[in-house]
């Protein structure tokens, strides 16, 4: 590094340094007083960020800082309220990128703010952050501990075998080899999550999420005996994909998936990077089953579509679009939305054309940083006849204005590296016969006590008085 670089770096820190502290200084008492009957920390911010941001803003979590108590969040005002004014842009606090303004809003543990909520973060920070009387707060929240799950104690975990990253290693591709479940018995999945555990950790690290972290994604394949005395490989059948911030997976409750005894849990398709410290980690799975005798009455599949070969993402655009189709061959009950771009990707839309209706499922910003699943509620779930034809568009910023991107100056196609392109919809859902899609709109009219021609975003016949089925026209499924 030459002197002059240094004394930039060294003039950036120095100023990040002063600005933290002239931020973290008490606000003047006029500007208290003025805000005094306004919006508080105590009364209006606290319960914000209990719901939405807590989760990983405490010790030994995720995030950089606590933001528990008004000591520790007041230095951050300024910068809370920029993050959360982003919305659905790349670093977006909380992470969750779907557009408010376009499409389908019903989503499972959306931690998302409102616009109101918004306004008051903005209002508090405007007016010197004040805390307000503390009689106000609310009780403080109980979280799970860094080693506890999301989906609950889990009936089952695997782990892999440990890898190790060196702090300044190049990425990394290929198999990480199969791992016995132990099951002596089949046993239907109501959920599961990944977790990586490190084992060690040795050097500065680097203070990212992903830095964190050594495995970017790992992809898992069922391996189960199958009754000729040859081995099943069962891939993209539901089960979810293990990467850098995804949330845990709930199955559709009529959908459990199949874990056959003798069941081995394969890794052929793992990414390694470094992060800056060596790194000694694995990957635990934990499994929820559902109760013995649980038969499930859906069929769940996992279907993945875009463009995986032919990207051609040029230099210096910051507005680049790719498009993809998909025919449903089935009636479609959607459960899950899953935008999966890499450091270029901004933006994601669905579509969704079935005959004249052309309706947009959902539109989600996308952060390289956080890969997040987007659950529908039930009652919100896109109800698609077969034939409607998926349209996916996705958006690409390859210029100096996308601080993802590590150089836009080169080209980029398709690939494995972060560095390389990807552009797929990671959708699952549960395929459904004739008869029960016509149980699913009758039962969808009856929760949203639905008239005649009543339009639905995600459910063009729901309104119809006339239910026939569609023909299918073609489509694939992994």
């Amino acid at each position: 590094m030459t002197t002059e670089s240094n004394s930039r770096s060294t003039l950036a820190v120095v100023s990040a340094l002063l600005a933290a502290a002239v931020m973290a200084l008490p606000a003047p008492a006029a500007a208290q007083a003025a805000a005094g009957d306004g919006v508080t920390f105590s009364r209006d911010i606290a319960p914000i960020l209990q719901r939405s941001c807590q989760k990983c803003h405490r010790p030994e979590a995720l995030a950089p800082m606590s933001l528990l108590t008004y000591d520790e969040v007041r230095p951050w005002a300024r910068a809370i309220k920029n993050r959360t004014g982003l919305r659905d842009k790349p670093g977006v606090m909380p992470p969750w990128f779907i557009e408010k303004d376009v499409g389908i809003q019903a989503f499972k543990d959306d931690p998302s703010l409102s616009d109101e909520e918004i306004r008051l973060i903005a209002t508090w920070a405007d007016n010197g952050a004040p805390e307000g009387n503390p009689a106000d707060l609310p009780p403080p929240l109980e979280f799970l501990g860094a080693n506890e799950w999301e989906i609950g104690a889990p009936d089952l975990i695997v782990s892999t075998a440990p890898v190790e990253v060196p702090g300044d290693a190049p990425d990394w591709w290929g198999s990480i080899g199969e791992f016995d479940t132990g099951m002596n018995e089949d046993r239907y999945v109501a959920a599961m999550e990944y977790k990586e555990r490190t084992e060690s950790r040795e050097g500065p690290g680097r203070s990212t999420v992903g830095g964190l972290f050594v495995f970017h994604h790992a992809i898992m394949d069922v391996v189960a005996p199958d009754p000729g005395g040859e081995q099943e490989v069962i891939r993209f059948g539901g089960w979810p994909t293990h990467e850098v911030g995804r949330n845990a997976d709930f199955f559709d409750d009529e959908a459990g998936k199949l874990l056959k005894a003798g069941s081995k849990l394969r890794f052929d398709n793992v990414h390694l990077h470094a992060n800056g410290a060596h790194t000694r980690a694995r990957l635990d799975i934990g499994f929820k089953f559902h109760p013995h005798g649980y038969e499930p009455t859906l069929d769940m599949r996992g279907i993945a579509f875009g463009s995986g070969v032919d990207l051609d993402i040029e230099p210096m655009d910051p507005d680049q679009t790719v498009e993809a189709y998909f025919t449903l061959p089935q009636h479609l009950k959607m459960g899950v939305f899953e935008p999966h771009l890499h450091a270029p990707g901004v933006r994601m839309c669905l579509e969704a054309v079935y005959g004249s209706t052309v309706e947009t499922l959902n539109c989600a910003g996308y952060d390289h940083s956080w890969v997040r699943v987007y659950n529908y509620e039930d009652h919100a779930a896109p109800l698609l006849p077969k034939g409607t034809i998926l349209k996916l568009t996705g958006h690409f910023n390859n210029s100096p204005s996308n601080p993802n991107v590590i150089d836009p100056r080169n080209w980029s196609g398709s690939g494995q590296r972060s560095v390389d392109q990807m552009f797929i919809n990671i959708m699952r859902g549960v395929y459904l016969t004739d008869e029960q899609f016509q149980d699913e709109l009758a039962a969808r009219r009856q929760v949203l006590g639905l008239t005649p021609g009543a339009r639905v975003i995600g459910c063009p016949l729901c309104g119809a008085i006339d239910d026939e089925p569609a023909e299918a026209v073609g489509g694939q499924q992994q």
